[in-house]
């Protein structure tokens, strides 16, 4: 089953954040390009120069050199954390996380290896895969009686899959604090988290992430001229969570989350509150 979860506005805009510098990475990438371009042509020129003697180009070489280094080692850690990073090393990051509760533990964590050739995943969309199974992991071995988990990663192209499953008593709780945290988490990422448990049999985790932002509704929200407070609002709205768990999230009353709906509801030009939510989307 599927189920509204809880979130929080810092944790949206966390991620908001790291989409934003992911997007600016290609920028970044061509201004350091063209740095780069000019550097080598500077140097060429300095090399070429008749009118310079040997010591005084050697010097200036290695002047324009060392400045260019500067500014390639400043942003060279900018850059490892905004490029994409291949679906199997990714994974392969995650056994080696997990390495740890597997051998100090009495767990067995069983690998389903993703598709070496599948697309590879955006810096944050990995890194927060890594610490969502991680969360799930926990949550599942909190339970009496799991021994063994599944771990299972795929990708269709535009979202990557995440699986996670136990061979527990399979009464696991979508209420239950810790599943919570982490479908925060999930709902953050604009992404989605199911619990499937059946007695006896034990407890499932299907978690999808999407690879790209979504661009539409920041467009959007920057046109209908939100508040900060609203957009919040509205980024629950659009997760399935219902007025209770909006004003718990918030820290406002019931009344007060029923105001801000009003108002965006007016301001969207929507009739309902699922008609609200899918404009969000």
């Amino acid at each position: 089953m599927t189920f509204p979860v809880d979130s929080t506005v810092q944790a949206a805009q966390t991620v908001q954040t790291a989409r934003t510098a992911a997007a600016e990475r290609s920028k970044l990438i061509a201004d350091l390009t063209d740095a780069h371009a000019t550097t080598l042509e500077s140097l060429l020129a300095v090399l070429r120069s008749s009118n310079t003697s040997d010591t005084a180009a050697r010097q200036k070489a290695t002047e324009l050199a060392a400045a260019a280094m500067v500014t390639l080692r400043a942003v060279s850690d900018l850059d490892r954390s905004l490029t994409e990073e291949p679906v199997a090393r990714a994974f392969e990051r995650l056994r080696n996380d997990l390495r740890p509760l597997v051998r100090f533990g009495d767990l067995d964590v069983q690998f389903i290896e993703p598709p070496v050739n599948g697309r590879a995943l955006p810096g944050e969309v990995a890194h927060e895969a890594r610490a969502i199974v991680r969360g799930a992991v926990l949550a599942l071995v909190e339970q009496p009686g799991v021994g063994r988990v599944r771990v299972q990663w795929d990708c269709d192209g535009s979202n990557l899959l995440i699986r996670i499953r136990d061979d527990g008593p399979g009464d696991l709780d979508a209420e239950v604090p810790s599943v919570r945290q982490l479908a925060a988490r999930v709902v953050a990422l604009s992404g989605t988290l199911g619990v499937e448990a059946t007695a006896g049999w034990g407890s499932e985790m299907a978690v999808s992430l999407p690879l790209d932002a979504p661009t539409a509704s920041v467009t959007a929200e920057a046109a209908w001229g939100l508040s900060p407070r609203e957009r919040g609002v509205l980024e629950l709205v659009a997760s399935g969570a219902r007025n209770k768990a909006i004003a718990e999230a918030l820290t406002i009353s019931e009344n007060t989350v029923k105001f801000h709906v009003a108002n965006l509801l007016r301001k969207v030009g929507a009739s309902t509150r699922a008609e609200l939510a899918a404009l969000a989307r």
